[in-house]
């Protein structure tokens, strides 16, 4: 663990779970391998959220998307309409590439000014960083009164298949285990993240998509392509074994593989959808008693402000 005074703590002390510099220089070099092909995933939760906010009838002065690192989110939600300047803000320039708004800052230290956006997205970054409920904390403080936050996450599930695979082929083979795949936000806990950083009327959903490969093989090289293999602090650092890899892709196909062979990889996705606090807004229903979508919420929402 890091010491107090390495900079490579989090805001407030939280635990340093992730390297964050080695998810740097993953995410530079799957842009710079180019491999477009491997973005399925966040390319359909982009166009999920933007989806989800043409739900909204307003538009949006100031915007940003954050920790979005390609710019495929944030082109879509451009394209909507609704956005007159959308901000992108990225942990190093390279990701930022020809975008006209860009701005070089880290997700858990938001270098935004307070009450200065009306819109906030966050496509595949919050559980990522260290400081979750901080980093919700800096976003709900740089939106304005009644702004929106829109969030998606990998949550539940989430590669459960190949974590299976790695932990039995490991404790078969030495006996112990390390942790090779993170842990993800759970559905249940979202919106208890969403209420302890202040946000008003937070809704959560969460949806499964299931994506088949020809091997466990295939799978890991799509999420080297995605800059998503293991970033853990706590990863072992000695080199994984090519006999490891071979016995995990064995019990991966014997558990986790259709009748035709090819096996599933599960990518569970947490939505999240908060507003800042204003006057205007209706009060939250008691604990426990929310039956409603995240879809229904923002439609209910928008209907409720109006435009502009």
């Amino acid at each position: 663990m890091p010491s107090a005074s390495d900079d490579s703590s989090p805001p407030g002390g939280a635990q340093t779970l992730f390297d964050r510099d080695l998810l740097d220089r993953r995410r530079l070099r799957a842009l710079a391998a180019g491999d477009t092909g491997a973005r399925y995933l966040l390319k359909a939760i982009g166009a999920e959220l933007a989806e989800r906010l043409s739900l909204v009838e307003r538009r949006f002065a100031e915007a940003a998307e954050i920790g979005g690192h390609t710019g495929e989110t944030a082109a879509l939600l451009q394209a909507g309409g609704q956005i007159d300047r959308l901000l992108r803000v990225e942990r190093h320039a390279d990701l930022l590439a020809d975008w006209p708004g860009g701005l070089v800052g880290d997700d858990e230290a938001l270098p935004l000014p307070e009450n200065g956006l009306d819109l906030v997205v966050s496509p595949l970054a919050l559980h990522l960083t260290n400081d979750t409920p901080g980093a919700l904390i800096q976003i709900r403080r740089a939106l304005r009164p009644d702004g929106l936050f829109l969030g998606a996450a990998l949550g539940g599930d989430t590669l459960s298949e190949l974590r299976a695979a790695l932990i039995g082929a490991e404790a078969e083979l030495t006996g112990g285990v390390s942790p090779r795949v993170a842990p993800f936000i759970d559905v249940r806990d979202a919106g208890a993240l969403l209420q302890r950083a202040g946000f008003a009327l937070p809704v959560t959903d969460q949806d499964r998509i299931t994506v088949r490969y020809d091997s466990m093989f295939e799978l890991m090289r799509d999420l080297r392509a995605m800059g998503m293999t293991n970033m853990l602090r706590e990863r072992s650092r000695r080199p994984a074994t090519r006999g490891l890899f071979l016995r995990a892709a064995a019990l991966y196909a014997e558990r986790f593989a259709d009748a035709d062979g090819r096996v599933r990889a599960t990518f569970d996705i947490v939505y999240m959808s908060g507003w800042k606090p204003h006057e205007s807004q209706q009060k939250p229903l008691r604990p426990g008693s929310a039956k409603t979508r995240l879809a229904d919420a923002l439609r209910d929402r928008s209907g409720e402000s109006g435009a502009g």
